[in-house]
């Protein structure tokens, strides 16, 4: 093989990863740890699926479709291997097609469906961290934010 194929071959592993979706979610959370652990099982070490933990200090929005911690935790997010940012119910209708299951949310592929389906994940999403018996998202960042600053004032970007 010559260089020049090498390298176009090394570039192309570069550029195309993996995974088929990318999932950012909330590690601090019990229940969507549950499903993120179903999922990690559905996925069986395939890699069809990265999952990111947006509460893990080390979290980067840059490598993640931009979205920040304060957005990822008010609904849910995914990226597509293109960059394409998806979020709310679709979010789980692609993993779970990804991951072979599709049919579980077809359902919500149906316009009225799916509007009634974003609607009550907007209703899960705003109640969770309540519901989860968390603080408040104004509190989970200002602790965050005394986390990832120095005594000086200088923070890490989240």
């Amino acid at each position: 093989m010559s260089l020049a194929n090498q390298q176009l071959n090394y570039s192309d592993q570069v550029t195309a990863p993996a995974w088929k979706i990318k999932l950012l979610y909330d590690g601090e959370c019990p229940l969507c740890m549950r499903e993120v652990n179903f999922l990690k099982k559905r996925d069986a070490g395939r890699g069809l699926v990265a999952f990111v933990d947006i509460a893990d200090e080390n979290y980067n929005p840059e490598e993640n479709g931009g979205v920040d911690f304060e957005t990822a935790m008010g609904r849910i997010h995914a990226v597509l291997p293109d960059g394409t940012l998806v979020k709310n119910v679709e979010v789980f209708r692609r993993i779970y097609e990804t991951l072979g299951m599709g049919w579980i949310y077809a359902i919500t592929k149906l316009p009225v469906i799916g509007a009634i389906a974003d609607f009550l994940y907007g209703i899960w999403a705003d109640k969770r961290l309540a519901l989860t018996k968390r603080p408040n998202l104004k509190t989970i960042l200002e602790e965050r934010q005394q986390r990832m600053c120095d005594t000086e004032g200088r923070c890490r970007a989240y």
